[in-house]
């Protein structure tokens, strides 16, 4: 029996709503942003899974804690990419905007995109479609996520809104492995902003189902977020109207303003 080379992404939850991902090929694995160690530990055992590397969106302890943790286990030689700052612990390798990684085992190839508005120095990494892979993946941390986007707290509205211009213009097949579970939430503001988006609806209804299962929402697509997330539709009539009315201005000039007032709204809501 031929082994299935196709890459692997499997969810590992922590905490009350994270997932840590791990992508494997079988028997080498890379974990992105392990919060907790000892979960991913286990993942590895039991699937029999050698860890080769530690990707890192950005310095969040839900992000990061479990670094240090997985090093003194498995290996302090094992690779830790990450963006910039002095506060990821036990990076190796620092990633800016533009870099490419790859990855002999599992084999795999990442560009790096600087996103920042959710902490500055976040970063994403792609993979498009690769010998080994069917459909691009889009690692993102807190920046998007299904049917939202990370709360603005280091970062400015507009630097959130060209890092989400970065995210639409990927093809709309790329899977979005983002890292909390909130979509549930999010669909409730989302149906706020958009009362009548057809697509809205009926994901409301399919993500509901997953979770009544206990069924992660994710991953989400590009194409999806594209119809259903109102942070990537500030360009859509019933998005602005929505910003207009919650904000009582007249007019709103660009999506990144589109996008300032219901992020404050979301804040709030």
């Amino acid at each position: 029996m031929l082994k299935n080379t196709l890459l692997q992404v499997w969810p590992i939850p922590a905490f009350d709503d994270n997932y840590l991902w791990c992508i494997h090929d079988g028997d080498s694995a890379l974990i992105v942003d392990p919060g907790d160690a000892d979960p991913v530990i286990a993942y590895l055992q039991q699937e029999k899974l050698t860890l080769k590397g530690i990707l890192i969106t950005h310095h969040h302890a839900d992000h990061t804690g479990g670094i240090l943790k997985l090093l003194e286990a498995l290996g302090e030689s094992i690779p830790v990419y990450g963006p910039v700052g002095n506060n990821i612990p036990g990076r190796t390798q620092v990633l800016m905007q533009g870099d490419k990684l790859e990855i002999a085992s599992p084999r795999i190839k990442f560009e790096v995109s600087e996103v920042p508005g959710h902490t500055l120095s976040h970063i994403a990494y792609f993979a498009n479609m690769q010998e080994n892979i069917q459909e691009p993946m889009l690692f993102c941390g807190d920046t998007l996520f299904a049917s939202g986007c990370g709360r603005l707290f280091e970062g400015t509205p507009t630097q959130m809104s060209q890092s989400l211009a970065k995210f639409i213009a990927l093809p709309k097949n790329t899977l979005v492995y983002c890292t909390h579970e909130y979509t549930l939430s999010n669909i409730r503001f989302a149906l706020a902003v958009e009362p009548n988006n057809l697509n809205l609806i009926t994901w409301a209804e399919k993500a509901q189902a997953l979770r009544a299962k206990n069924l992660p929402t994710l991953p989400t697509t590009i194409g999806q977020e594209l119809q259903v997330n109102p942070f990537m539709r500030c360009d859509q009539k019933e998005v602005i109207e929505s910003a207009l009315q919650i904000s009582g201005e007249k007019s709103l000039p660009s999506p990144a303003h589109v996008l300032a007032i219901i992020r404050a709204w979301k804040d709030r809501f």
